[in-house]
């Protein structure tokens, strides 16, 4: 059978459908990402918003590189490998049916990457620099929100008592120009909640400006103002969205081009200044320059008549006087140079990277603290490698600190059958290494005091039918926050997803964890560690009724420490409908929620659907109702705008909220509306 003929096997079976709601399994990790952030609010939407890029521009399989591949975010270093191994060997493709027969591609991959993706014949013609500037789309998005109630911090304006200096409305203006992938540049401006506006000459609270440019020559990409730096697998440096652990157990390896443009409404994970890379034959250098404020606590050090940090704030709120008297206090300069050598199979890297603080940090004097970061100087270096051998790819990364302090991770991908693909990581942090942009694959928020072993299956016993699992055991070798003594921890996690017919995809997933943390003793003036047990099990349903309607479901109970003393349990369950008429301008989705728990131990936490580029992953705990809709109604081929309103209704409790976000009453409404226009 030659390879026209495959191909045309291959067409009937196949349905592909553009998807443009979030798979299961990103939903799953930004409901970890938030979990993880202990309840944060994610605001890095680039990657929302290269894939809304992507839909409009698809990349084209035949000219795609890697850097371009692993953007999307939604392709397993394997499945990469595989692709490109694929096109060297047999050539450019003919249709998208062809990637069925890629090693690892199946029918639910290829149906998530259709959306951003095409083949067509390449096109050779050289972009000049006149068409760059004229030739591109303009975009503006204007986003405004807010909570209706008026919580604690608004109602108290007393100068000698702490307050929000700002109205609750929180208001976020980006204009961007785009060319093809090849040159965007644009201006981000934003306020939260409770931040004063157009006080005196502060205007809005957030300014962000960016100029990047990618394939100039030798010259890869090129970035002025705003933009985030990757480096290897986040030891020393990863300021880019990053997933986790989650049903996609194969996803382990983080993939993301070294320099990207940064134009979030975040204040805290991205760099000022100037970057470059470049590339010559199988060579790659990247290098960067960044000078920027943070947001810092002050102390005075009398005994040394010198000011010092004791905390580096990164939420970016100014609302009351001492978030605005921290604001911008710290100065930071940061530098640093990767050198990435590719060959067909493998690549190594080095990296290194340096900043300087103006004051010196020192955390509070607790016993957890002991290894903390400290000083004015510090640094990070490491070597990053990956490589490919058949059915099998391998990775990680070695780091030292300034002291020599040492941290590693190594990880191994293997597809044993085309049914089965295996997933395992190992790594080992000591309790006094430092990166103050660490990100890598660990439970810890920072990168330090760490070393664990995961290890992950993926199965696919038939076409329908998939099995994830994973098996995470760690352990902590000296003190952390909340946890007065070395310890450990266990998570274990299975999902078996289905999808029975094309209009139906199910999955149920049981999950199990137990960390360590203090608790208080009545018979013990001193906190005691106590191991802590959390189990949750899930199903969820989403049907496809008809080309107008899809409904989803789901259901979740979890229990605390089922097995020790006052237990307690916790339940959430939501009905999504869909309305998405063909060819219609409006699109509407709306949700019913219950949830019930015994505290704040047994929270949950579900993904909500909301306007362009945002996405919410409250938290849910106590007992109440929880109602959303969410409408988009295109009002031409240029502009759209967007609406969503929901409320949160509590039954057993006569406040929402805590401290200057406390609410009087058992409601809490919030409205947000969105512009969209190109042009």
């Amino acid at each position: 059978m030659n390879r026209y003929t495959a191909i045309m096997c291959l067409l009937f079976p196949l349905c592909l459908q553009a998807q443009d709601e979030p798979t299961a399994e990103t939903e799953q990790q930004l409901e970890n990402i938030t979990e993880g952030l202990e309840d944060a609010e994610t605001t890095d939407d680039s990657w929302w918003q290269h894939l809304e890029y992507r839909k409009k521009d698809p990349l084209n399989l035949n000219t795609a590189t890697a850097s371009d591949l692993t953007e999307l975010q939604l392709l397993s270093a394997l499945q990469m490998n595989n692709f490109m191994n694929y096109r060297n060997i047999l050539g450019r493709l003919i249709s998208t049916y062809e990637l069925q027969s890629v090693p690892g591609w199946d029918i639910p991959l290829i149906q998530k990457l259709l959306p951003y993706i095409t083949v067509a014949e390449p096109a050779f013609t050289k972009e000049k620099l006149l068409k760059r500037i004229n030739k591109g789309n303009h975009y503006l998005v204007m986003r405004y929100s807010r909570v209706m109630e008026k919580a604690k911090g608004y109602l108290v304006k007393d100068s000698s008592r702490s307050s929000y200096s700002g109205n609750p409305v929180r208001l976020m203006f980006r204009y961007k120009y785009q060319y093809k992938n090849l040159l965007q540049y644009g201006l981000t401006i934003s306020k939260d909640a409770g931040e004063p506006i157009l006080k005196k000459a502060d205007g809005f609270d957030f300014y962000s400006f960016h100029f990047f440019v990618r394939n100039i020559g030798v010259v890869k990409a090129l970035a002025l103002g705003d933009y985030t730096i990757n480096m290897g697998q986040g030891l020393i440096h990863w300021q880019g969205l990053a997933f986790g652990k989650g049903a996609t157990v194969v996803n382990t390896k983080k993939q993301a081009p070294a320099v990207r443009p940064y134009n979030s409404s975040g204040a805290f994970y991205f760099h000022r200044g100037a970057a470059i890379t470049v590339e010559k034959n199988k060579w790659q250098g990247t290098a960067f320059i960044s000078l920027r404020k943070l947001d810092a606590r002050i102390n005075p050090d009398p005994a040394n008549g010198e000011d010092f940090i004791s905390s580096i704030h990164t939420s970016g709120y100014h609302r009351t006087q001492s978030e605005r008297r921290d604001r911008q206090s710290l100065r930071q300069l940061a530098y640093g140079a990767s050198l990435v050598h590719r060959q067909r199979h493998w690549n190594v890297g080095l990296n290194m990277l340096r900043y300087h603080f103006s004051k010196k940090i020192q955390k509070e004097d607790d016993p957890y603290n002991l290894y903390a970061l400290k000083g004015k100087d510090n640094g990070n270096y490491s070597i990053d490698y990956g490589f490919t051998l058949r059915n099998m790819h391998a990775f990680g990364e070695f780091a030292v600190d300034n002291q020599f302090n040492k941290a590693t991770i190594n990880g191994i991908l293997i597809s044993v059958h085309p049914k089965a693909d295996i997933s395992l990581l190992h790594r080992s942090i000591s309790k006094s290494y430092q990166a103050f942009y660490g990100n890598a694959f660990t439970v810890n928020t920072s990168v330090s005091n760490e070393q664990g072993l995961f290890a992950g299956l993926s199965l696919k016993p038939a076409p329908a039918w998939n099995i994830n699992l994973y098996a995470d055991v760690y352990r902590f070798p000296w003190l952390k926050y909340r946890t007065d003594a070395p310890s450990y921890g266990r998570d274990y996690f299975v999902q078996i997803g289905c999808k029975p017919s094309k209009q139906t995809e199910m999955y149920t997933r049981y999950r199990s964890r137990q960390k360590a943390i203090n608790q208080t003793m009545e018979t013990n003036a001193m906190n005691e560690v106590i191991t802590f047990f959390n189990r949750s099990w899930r199903t969820q349903i989403n049907h496809q009724v008809n080309k107008t309607f899809s409904i989803r479901q789901r259901f979740e109970l979890l229990w605390y420490n089922p097995e020790k003393e006052n237990p307690e349990k916790g339940f959430l369950a939501f009905f999504d409908v869909f309305y998405k008429p063909p060819q219609s301008s409006l699109s509407v989705n709306m949700r019913l929620q219950y949830f019930e728990s015994d505290s704040y131990n047994s929270r949950l936490y579900a993904y909500e659907n909301d306007v362009l580029y945002y996405y919410a992953v409250p938290v849910f705990y106590n007992k109440g109702s929880r109602y959303y809709i969410n409408a988009r109604y295109k009002l031409n081929k240029y502009m759209s705008v967007w609406l969503k309103w929901g409320q949160l209704i509590y039954s057993n409790k006569d406040s929402v909220g805590s401290g200057l976000d406390e609410i009087n009453g058992n409601k809490k409404s919030e409205i947000r509306v969105l512009l969209y226009a190109t042009f």
